[in-house]
C-alpha cells in the first residue's frame, strides 16, 4: 500500500546513503550521543523525592535512550513515531491539524468494505462522513463512537479490521460485507506529538502501578521522543534537505555540531523541572517551536554553501579505524556560529522538558514512593520481545525513515 511504499522508499534511500559515503555513522547521530546526554542530564532536574531513584538507575536511563532507534529494525511501525512532517498539512500554526489523536483518525481515515465477490467499496472517509464526526468534536455522536471503539484502541497499525456489524449499526443501512477495514492516511507523515502523549500516559500508569521495570524503560524511551521533538528537521518533509539540494543537513545539525562543540561549550545544567499543566499542549508547543526554527536551519546552511568552496565543505576523517566523509571543521564552525547557539538551546530545552515529563507523570500518578522499588523478574513475553528485536537488529535492515539522516 502507499503508506508502506513511502516509508520503504525512505528506508532504501537511507540504506544506500549508509553504504555509499555517509557523512556519519548511525551511531554518531543525535540519537546516540545527544539522546544519551539529554536523558542523563534530565535526572538532575528532578525533585528530592525522585532524584534518588533516577540517579541509582542513571546508567540504564542513559544507555536505553537509544532503544527506540534500535527498534526501527524490529518493527515497521516505529519510524513514524520519531517525526511529524507537519508542513505537509499546511502552514504554521497548522490549525487544520487536529491536536488529539482521536480527531486525527476521524479526519484522515478511510473505511472500506469487501463484499462476498471480493469487490471493495469506499464507505466513508475524509471526503464523506468523517467531516461530520470531526465537526462535532467533543460531543457524543455515532461516528465518534465508531472510531472510539473500532479504531482508536488499535494504536496504531497500517490498517484496522472492522466488524461488519458495527458498520451496519453506524450507517443504519444494510452493508453487503464479508469483511471491512480502515486505513489511516495521516501516519505515514509522522505522529511524533501524539506518540509523546501516548507514552506519557503509559508512564503515568507505570508510576501508579509502581512497576520498576516499566518506569525505567518508559522514562528512557520517552526521553528519546522528547529529544526528537526538539529537532527542527524532525518537523518537515524536507527532513534531510533533499528538497532544497542540501542532502546531509540533518546529520550536520543534529550530529556533527554537538560532536564538535557540546562537551566543551554547552551548559547542560538547566535548573529544576516544572509541572506540566496540559501534556497535549506541552508537546505540541515543542513541535511548533522546533518548526519555527526550520527556515534558519536551512537558509543559513544554504548561504554558507554558496560562500565556501566545495573542497572546504566536506572533508575526510579517520574514526574508529574507518575513513568517513563529514563536514570540514571550518565549515562546521561557521554554521555553528551563524546558528547563534540554536543547537545548544534545543538540547538544553529537551533536557528540561524531559525532566518536566518525568516529574509531571509522577505527580499525576499520586507521587508514589519510588525509592524503595525493586526490579521485577522479566516476563516471558518481555524476554521474547527483546530476543526478537535483537535478532532483527543484527540483520541490519531498518524499517522506515531513519531517525538521523546521513549525507
Amino acid at each position: 500500500m502507499q503508506i508502506l511504499n513511502n516509508i520503504l522508499l525512505r528506508c532504501i534511500l537511507l540504506a544506500l546513503i549508509f553504504l555509499f559515503g555517509g557523512s556519519t555513522t548511525y551511531e554518531d547521530a543525535w540519537g546516540f550521543f545527544g539522546h544519551r546526554r539529554i536523558n542523563r542530564m534530565a535526572v538532575f532536574t528532578l525533585p528530592t523525592d525522585m532524584i534518588g531513584f533516577y540517579k541509582r538507575n542513571i546508567e540504564f536511563i542513559t544507555e536505553h535512550a537509544v532503544d527506540p532507534d534500535k527498534r526501527r529494525y524490529a518493527t515497521r511501525h516505529e519510524a513514524v513515531r520519531h517525526y511529524i512532517d507537519i508542513d505537509h498539512w499546511g502552514e504554521y500554526p497548522f490549525e487544520e491539524v487536529p491536536r488529539k489523536w482521536m480527531d486525527v483518525l476521524m479526519k484522515y481515515t478511510d473505511v472500506y468494505s469487501i463484499d462476498f465477490k471480493g469487490d471493495t467499496t469506499h464507505l466513508f472517509g475524509k471526503d464523506k462522513f468523517a467531516r461530520v464526526a470531526f465537526s462535532l468534536d467533543g460531543s457524543s455522536n455515532p461516528y465518534r463512537d465508531f472510531f472510539y471503539y473500532n479504531v482508536l484502541p488499535e494504536y496504531y497499525e497500517d490498517e484496522w479490521n472492522i466488524a461488519c456489524d458495527s458498520l451496519n449499526e453506524l450507517l443504519a443501512i444494510p452493508v453487503v460485507c464479508q469483511k471491512a477495514f480502515a486505513v489511516d492516511r495521516f501516519s505515514e507523515y509522522g505522529i511524533l506529538p501524539y506518540n509523546l502523549v501516548h507514552y506519557y500516559r503509559k508512564l503515568v500508569k507505570a508510576f501508579e502501578e509502581k512497576n520498576f521495570n516499566r518506569i525505567l524503560r518508559l522514562s528512557a524511551e520517552i526521553g528519546h521522543y522528547v529529544g526528537d521533538a526538539h529537532v527542527p528537521l524532525h518537523t518537515t518533509e524536507n527532513y534531510n534537505g533533499q528538497l532544497t539540494n542540501q542532502v546531509g543537513i540533518h546529520a550536520f545539525w543534529e550530529s556533527r555540531l554537538p560532536e564538535l562543540y557540546a562537551d566543551e561549550n554547552y551548559d547542560f545544567f538547566v535548573g529544576k523541572s516544572d509541572i506540566i499543566e496540559d501534556p497535549n499542549e506541552f508537546f505540541w508547543n515543542i513541535v511548533l517551536e522546533s518548526h519555527q526554527l526550520l527556515d534558519s536551519v536551512l537558509l543559513i546552511e544554504q548561504d554558507l554553501r554558496e560562500q565556501f568552496p566545495e573542497d572546504q565543505q566536506m572533508c575526510y576523517e579517520e574514526r574508529l579505524g574507518r575513513t568517513i566523509r563529514t563536514q570540514c571543521e571550518v565549515f562546521a564552525k561557521a554554521y555553528h556560529e551563524r546558528l547563534s547557539g540554536m543547537v545548544e538551546r534545543r538540547m538544553t530545552a529537551a533536557i528540561h522538558a524531559l525532566g518536566c515529563v518525568w516529574y509531571s507523570a509522577w505527580v499525576e500518578a499520586g507521587q508514589p514512593d519510588i525509592n524503595r522499588l525493586q526490579p521485577a523478574e522479566m516476563s516471558r513475553r518481555e524476554r521474547k520481545r527483546l530476543e526478537i528485536e535483537a535478532k532483527e537488529i543484527q540483520k541490519g535492515e531498518p524499517k522506515g525513515r531513519a531517525h538521523s539522516e546521513s549525507q
